[in-house]
């Protein structure tokens, strides 16, 4: 775990720096334009290209060293802060500026996270990999914790200019272990995958997830719990404001950071070498519970509890469905593989975004009003008015999720996984 250990704190330095000026510069956009859907716009070029770019991203990766595809993406994305800082200190910085600054940015960073992951089967042994998978989840959600604190404390203090000098202080944390440790890598390319192009080697991954109906099941499963993820992280907000005030929106919204960061630490030192299937299935059950707990009464107490609780449990889910695919899937191949995991589960996750506003305005808030036909009988039980549309929600996803889990678990392939698929690393 040594090389792995200096390289993560290296790229955790080089995530807070980053957020930092993400940070900054998001309170700089809505500051001078007001607008929330600039600001949307802004979110949407960070987010869209990797999912296009993703599966281009990992036929690169599987064609080139990864150690170099990760310093190189790290001195890309480091030259775009650059250009940004460029610009704003000669008082030329536009809207414009910032929406392709971000979206280059963005493509790096999804290099760099192909590169990242498929390394890191190379880089631990086997039964270490829940555990790098864990560090990882941590340096997320440590970062994401901390980094709104620091720059509130930070950005009236040394501005903009100096985030930017933080960010590429930080910077120099992730480059330089990259070019000083020793990284293992695949020894030679398969000739054939260099003459392949893009279109073939995003046909290939394919192919290497449907040849493999277990891993499939699994992408699918984990895809699915997403999309819930997507419309409860959607319906938090407006669920919560309906019992206190925005200051305790923060507070809530804090809590629930710990238990992911909780989570995420729970991996990074639990050494679980087998059963992971079972105990994705058990934490997904767990999960669906909380959801559905969260939305069951108008309780600050009771959804507070729900919602740590089940942001504690995802980064174990997450980390253990990385885990099968890093031992699954053969290491030529990860950088593929990997490059279409990330899109189809973004995509789940951003549909829930999308659908959930609709889904609560349309259908369920107007089922839970006082004079609505579901105000005599569920009504009675998990209450009415404002915010109980959302409850109500919460309850069916989280039933979904429960449901869905039984259902996936009848599915031989994907149950037996584990069992069926013999590694494609050695112990």
């Amino acid at each position: 775990m040594r090389i792995f250990i200096i390289i993560w704190i290296g790229q955790f330095l080089s995530l807070v720096g980053s957020r930092l000026t993400e940070f900054a510069f998001n309170v700089w956009l809505f500051q001078e334009t007001g607008s929330v859907t600039q600001f949307g716009l802004l979110v949407l070029c960070g987010n869209l290209p990797s999912l296009l770019i993703s599966p281009i991203a990992g036929g690169f990766v599987d064609r080139w060293s990864r150690r170099w595809t990760m310093i190189i993406a790290d001195f890309c994305a480091g030259l775009c802060t650059l250009s940004i800082a460029w610009l704003f200190i000669t008082g030329n910085l536009e809207i414009w500026h910032l929406y392709i600054i971000e979206a280059l940015s963005a493509c790096f960073s999804t290099f760099q996270a192909n590169a990242y992951a498929a390394a890191t089967t190379l880089l631990v042994p086997k039964e270490n990999l829940s555990r790098t998978s864990g560090l990882t989840s941590l340096g997320r959600g440590v970062s994401k914790l901390i980094t709104p604190v620091l720059a509130g404390i930070l950005l009236p203090i040394i501005h903009i200019p100096g985030i930017i000098v933080i960010d590429f202080a930080t910077l120099f944390f992730a480059i330089v272990p990259l070019m000083l440790v020793k990284f293992q890598e695949l020894n030679n390319p398969d000739e054939e995958t260099l003459d392949k192009s893009f279109l073939k080697e995003i046909i290939y991954g394919w192919n290497c997830l449907i040849t493999k109906p277990g891993l499939l099941g699994l992408l699918i499963f984990f895809a699915t719990y997403n999309l819930f993820i997507g419309i409860f992280n959607v319906l938090t907000t407006p669920l919560v404001l309906s019992l206190t005030s925005p200051t305790g929106l923060g507070i809530v919204l804090s809590i629930g950071s710990c238990g992911l960061v909780l989570g995420s630490l729970m991996m990074s030192i639990w050494k679980a070498q087998e059963h992971y299937i079972k105990i994705i299935f058990a934490f997904t059950l767990l999960g669906g519970l909380f959801i559905f707990l969260a939305g069951l009464q108008p309780s600050l107490f009771l959804f507070t509890v729900s919602y740590f609780c089940l942001l504690g449990t995802y980064p174990v889910i997450n980390a253990l469905v990385q885990v099968m695919f890093q031992k699954k899937v053969p290491p030529e191949a990860q950088g593929r593989v990997f490059g279409l995991k990330a899109p189809i589960v973004s995509v789940s996750l951003t549909l829930g975004y999308a659908i959930a506003g609709p889904l609560d305005d349309l259908i369920f808030e107007p089922l839970m009003t006082p004079d609505s036909l579901l105000a005599g009988n569920i009504g009675k039980i998990i209450g009415v008015g404002q915010g109980r549309g959302v409850g109500l929600l919460d309850i069916v996803i989280g039933l979904l999720a429960i449901v869905g889990t039984i259902a996936a678990y009848q599915y031989p392939r994907l149950r037996l996984l584990e069992e069926e698929l013999p590694d494609a690393i050695p112990d």
